[in-house]
This record gives C-alpha cells, sequence and structure tokens, in this order.
C-alpha cells in the first residue's frame, strides 16, 4: 500500500493568505473586551427593543373602563390553547367595559404560551397587546397561569376604577372610535360614592360580628354559671342527705 496516498495535504502559496486571514480573525478576537454583562444585577442597561413583543397587557379606556368584551376571540385564535376567558353580561351603572358585556374571567397560561401574537391579531377591540416584560420565570407553576389582574393596565392619571357608567351622553362606538378621552367629576363621585357605601357596609357588618360575638359571649357566661349553680345545688343536697342518714343511724 501506497503510504503517501494517506499523507495530509500541504497548503500551497496560492491558499497561505487565505489560511493567514482565517487565523489573524481568532487572534484578535483575543484581544477584544469581553461584553458579560451582570445580570439581574445590570439587566437595565440593555432594555429590550420597542418591537419585542413579552408579556400580555389588557388595557383601559381613558376613562378607566376595560377594553375587553369578553367576546373569546383570543382564546379561539391561540393555537397552544394557552388563554381562558369568560364573559358576563355588564349591569347599568356598575359597568365594568362599554357595550354590553366584558372580560369577567381571562387567564393566560405562559407555561403554554408561545408569544406568536395572533391573540393580539384576533382582538377586535385592541384591548389585548403585548410589552416589553420578558421576565417570566418562576418557581412555581401556579404563578405563571396569570389572572386578570396581573394583566390588567394600571390606572393611569384621569382614570376611575370600575365598575362605573359611561360618559353621559356616549355609546360603545364613541369609545372605540377614541372620543372619550378620559373620565368626568360625575364618574368620580359615583366611584365615590359607591366606596363609601362599600365602607359603611363593611362597618356595619362588623359591628354585627361584634354584637353576635358578644351575645354569644354572653350566653356561653350565662350557661356556664347556670351549671356551675346546678353544681352547687347537687352538692349540698348530696350533704343534707349524708347529713340525714348519719343522724338516722
Amino acid at each position: 500500500m501506497d503510504q503517501r496516498r494517506f499523507r495530509p495535504r500541504r497548503c500551497t502559496v496560492a491558499e497561505l493568505p487565505q489560511a493567514v486571514r482565517g487565523f489573524s480573525t481568532t487572534f484578535f478576537t483575543m484581544f477584544r473586551k469581553v461584553n458579560t454583562e451582570q445580570y439581574p444585577e445590570d439587566k437595565d442597561k440593555y432594555p429590550p427593543k420597542p418591537a419585542f413583543h413579552g408579556r400580555h397587557q389588557l388595557n383601559r379606556h381613558p376613562d378607566g373602563l376595560e377594553k375587553c368584551v369578553g367576546c373569546e376571540l383570543c382564546a379561539w385564535a391561540c393555537p397552544a390553547d394557552a388563554i381562558y376567558v369568560e364573559g358576563a353580561d355588564n349591569e347599568e351603572g356598575e359597568r365594568h367595559s362599554p357595550g354590553e358585556r366584558y372580560g369577567a374571567v381571562y387567564q393566560i397560561n405562559y407555561l403554554r404560551c408561545i408569544l406568536c401574537g395572533l391573540c393580539i391579531e384576533a382582538c377586535p377591540t385592541r384591548a389585548l397587546t403585548m410589552t416589553n416584560e420578558y421576565e417570566l420565570a418562576d418557581n412555581s407553576r401556579e404563578k405563571l397561569i396569570y389572572e386578570k389582574d396581573d394583566l390588567l393596565a394600571p390606572l393611569m392619571p384621569g382614570m376611575v376604577p370600575p365598575p362605573h357608567s359611561m360618559v353621559a351622553g356616549t355609546t360603545a362606538k364613541d369609545y372605540y372610535d377614541g372620543k372619550v378621552t378620559g373620565s368626568t367629576p360625575a364618574q368620580a363621585d359615583e366611584v365615590a360614592a359607591r366606596e363609601v357605601e362599600k365602607v359603611s357596609a363593611e362597618a356595619a357588618s362588623a359591628d354585627e360580628r361584634l354584637a353576635d360575638a358578644a351575645a354569644n359571649e354572653e350566653a356561653a357566661i350565662k350557661v356556664a354559671q347556670e351549671r356551675v349553680a346546678n353544681d352547687r345545688a347537687e352538692v349540698l343536697a348530696d350533704l343534707a342527705a349524708d347529713e340525714k342518714e348519719g343522724g338516722a343511724q
């Protein structure tokens, strides 16, 4: 067997510049500054790009009402079956959204969600969007199932927390056309009055619980006193009987 067939091929003069150029890339890389950042200590140094799609958010109208109408189209569009929506009817004077319905229950399971954005495209009211928040890891599976309160956008200045009435003289279409630009004093007064009623009801309930506790305590004391009186009467009766038997003997 000819051993020369298995010898490594030598680099020709024409190929030498290519080899030098390839090794030079490795050589000069050794002297570059290492761009290793400490996470999460320095995570704010490189914020995500504006186009990044992260955690979802349920948006509000300028007066605080929710944009979600509970249509469940986002749940139908989700390829991973990660969204669960349960709609309910609005009541006049206690609205959560304009129109007839709102999302009473809204859940997103981030153990399943693939952040594809199809739910955003399916939403007819622009109620569901994606934020730049990317930290979704947790040490509990239960914490990765986000509820409605976790997804709702915070109240901005000029908003009042629902439930409350719509802006007087407007329709649901006016809301989605952008004609409502903020809450009104009437809405703020309505929410304040409801809070006062809530506090009064809680105070009345607390008073009732205190009264019930006092009545129960008084009844328990009365029962204990009756029991002590009965025991004392039985002891006296036994002593009288013993004395009577001793005198007879």
